[in-house]
């Protein structure tokens, strides 16, 4: 196993400059998804969150097929898709969860089709499902990192408008607030997000990196700014430990980012201060002895 030294000598060596690219779209990725996904998480929108990383796959494979660009063709894909889902649900005789079924995973299919025509059609259905390491040409760091500031930037002006509609929806409607133009909005955010990790990530992983580290941060506060300031720290450090770790061990990149996410929630889940599992059993404890911790138990 290589020793953090020589990782990082590697990043530096010319002839591994696909090495220091990953390594950037994954921090990348993961300090927009942390931010997003917080949104998602706070929302229960998991569901919705893997149904757009179904949406942008043809999008995806039509830019590639055509030689365009990746983020730009799953963003599109991805923004159609959702204002499809949005307009199909005015239907009141079905509930939402279904239409959205119905569209995402036809549109997986879709990309399916799409990309199987393409030559070296099992390697480029590999890369787009799991990820590739050595895949990422030198425009798209530039594309990530655009995407990434805009988003972060959308996030922050619409932030309380996002907060208001996650909290109570009839509430923030009676206040005036577009609803339907934010929940659209979020959409788009959440397809742009997915696109630009997917190609470190893959796509059939890449719903980790959005929910997962915000799952984390959830355990770890109870404030929401906070939370929105440990998602993407918690995303960067796996991403920076996976990579290392699966340059290193001969390991696939995507699987082990998320494996190390998963890492980290179980360790917050156990020892979280107060939402953990150990600081739970030790409240209960208390409570039932009549202790100092009794009070913090009953609320």
């Amino acid at each position: 196993m290589l020793t953090p030294q020589e990782f990082v000598a590697d990043l530096f060596n010319p002839a591994l400059s696909f090495l220091p690219k990953a390594l950037f779209v994954a921090l990348m990725s993961s300090a927009v998804c942390g931010v997003i996904g917080c949104y998602v998480v706070l929302r229960g929108m998991a569901f919705i969150g893997d149904a757009v990383a179904h949406a942008v796959f043809p999008g995806l494979a039509v830019a590639f097929v055509v030689q365009g660009n990746l983020v730009l063709g799953g963003a599109v894909a991805g923004v159609l898709t959702a204002v499809a889902v949005a307009v199909f649900s005015q239907n009141r005789r079905l509930r939402e969860d279904s239409v959205i079924g119905v569209f995402f995973v036809g549109a997986f299919a879709l990309g399916i089709v799409i990309i199987s025509r393409s030559p070296g059609y099992s390697g480029s259905l590999q890369q787009f499902l799991f990820g590739s390491i050595t895949g990422i040409p030198d425009e798209d760091l530039y594309v990530v990192a655009v995407s990434t500031v805009l988003l972060l930037a959308l996030a922050f002006l619409l932030h309380k408008e996002f907060v208001s509609v996650t909290l109570d929806r009839e509430s923030a409607r009676a206040l005036g607030l577009p609803v339907f133009a934010l929940d659209l909005a979020l959409y788009v955010m959440v397809s742009v997000a997915i696109v630009i990790s997917v190609q470190t990530i893959g796509n059939i992983l890449v719903l980790a990196l959005l929910i997962t580290p915000a799952a984390t941060a959830r355990l770890l506060t109870d404030r929401l700014g906070v939370m929105m300031l440990l998602a993407p720290v918690i995303g960067g450090s796996s991403a920076l430990t996976g990579v290392y770790l699966s340059w290193s061990l001969d390991l696939p990149t995507g699987g082990t980012i998320v494996l190390v996410a998963t890492a980290l929630f179980l360790l917050a889940w156990l020892l979280a201060p107060h939402h953990g599992l150990l600081a739970r059993w030790g409240q209960r404890r208390a409570a039932a002895s009549g202790g100092p911790g009794a009070a913090r138990a009953a609320t």
